[in-house]
């Protein structure tokens, strides 16, 4: 289990666990944050790839 992964079962299990809605709203958005963050970070990768192999790009 990733990072990611653990932090999503703890918010998961803090969730279910809260008799608070302000603390189940704010869980709920630091997962939701945490799992655009993963989809960003994801697809700037993949833009960082395809830059790097791309010989256009290249300039010496």
């Amino acid at each position: 289990m990733d990072e990611q992964e653990w932090i999503q079962v703890e918010l998961k299990r803090l969730f279910e666990t809260s008799q608070d809605y302000k603390q189940k709203a704010l869980l709920m958005a630091a997962s939701d944050l945490l799992k655009e963050q993963a989809i960003r970070k994801e697809q700037l990768q993949g833009e960082l790839d395809g830059t790097l192999w791309s010989p256009g790009n290249w300039s010496m």
